[in-house]
């Protein structure tokens, strides 16, 4: 077998080849650069409209993976592949990728729904698909929420289209609900004075509406009292602390005795 002679007729066959891989590498850099230049003009396009965040990154992310698959096409295109029996090819993929991953493509409806109806925004702290926290991001599959102990939590859109969604940020406050426990002893009426006016001083404790002060119930020990200060969502947890602090200290300041449950025993001798 003369392999110099056939390494000689094929030299020219390899060089074309390699050069043809070698223009496909450089043509799929500058073309992930081009996607990524184009996606990041878009979305400044958007940003500079005022579009919400959720918007401009879930468009970002479809322009991405649209002019991905594209260019993978052209370098086939290039290599001599028939574009049309590989778009039959994709198609057929298509089908089968999209009864496998059924969930993933609900994901990707429930995503473009989250957009469409805008049940909350990039910010905003809920409870979506059973889990609280505030919402990073909103992707085409999934949601991103870190949660309030800051683990970052990604969540399937259609899990969050299917529960319920709590939105704490969309109104202007948020009720903190707290109970106080009086004793037997105390005058229910003056630690109800006390509390509103100490309420309000608290820091982010909202004037309107008046922070409620009433009594909730009664127990073995005494009068319960409802404390529910209002708050921006923000300053939440900080009121919360803060509020049951400032019960403590009133009470204290006030003298009032601790709450003690008593057990009234009858002996009734036959």
């Amino acid at each position: 077998m003369d392999i110099p002679g056939a390494f000689e007729t094929a030299k020219p066959i390899l060089i074309a080849f390699s050069l043809k891989v070698v223009g496909a590498i450089l043509a799929y850099i500058v073309g992930r650069i081009l996607i990524g230049f184009a996606s990041n003009l878009v979305m400044k396009a958007l940003e500079r409209q005022k579009v919400e965040a959720t918007v401009i990154r879930y468009m970002g992310s479809v322009i991405a993976v649209a002019l991905n698959i594209i260019l993978v096409v052209a370098i086939l295109g290039y290599f001599g592949v028939e574009t049309t029996s590989f778009a039959a090819l994709v198609a057929g993929l298509g089908i089968a990728v999209g009864a496998a991953w059924g969930g993933l493509l609900s994901n990707f409806a429930a995503g473009a729904f989250i957009l469409v109806l805008r049940p909350f925004k990039v910010g905003d702290y809920v409870v979506a698909g059973e889990v609280e926290g505030t919402v990073r991001m909103v992707g085409l599959f999934s949601t991103t929420i870190d949660t309030p102990d800051n683990v970052q939590t990604m969540v399937g859109n259609a899990k969050v289209m299917s529960g319920t969604i709590k939105n704490f940020s969309h109104n202007p406050h948020r009720r903190v609900e707290l109970t106080a426990q009086l004793d037997h002893t105390v005058d229910p009426g003056d630690a109800i004075r006390r509390l509103k006016e100490a309420l309000p001083k608290i820091a982010n404790v909202v004037a309107a509406p008046a922070p409620d002060v009433e009594i909730l119930t009664f127990n073995e020990r005494g009068p319960v009292l409802a404390v529910r200060p209002y708050c921006h969502t923000a300053n939440y947890w900080q009121v919360y602390f803060d509020t049951n602090r400032t019960i403590r200290e009133t009470f204290g300041a006030a003298g009032y005795p601790a709450a003690e449950a008593h057990l009234h025993v009858r002996h009734r001798t036959a």
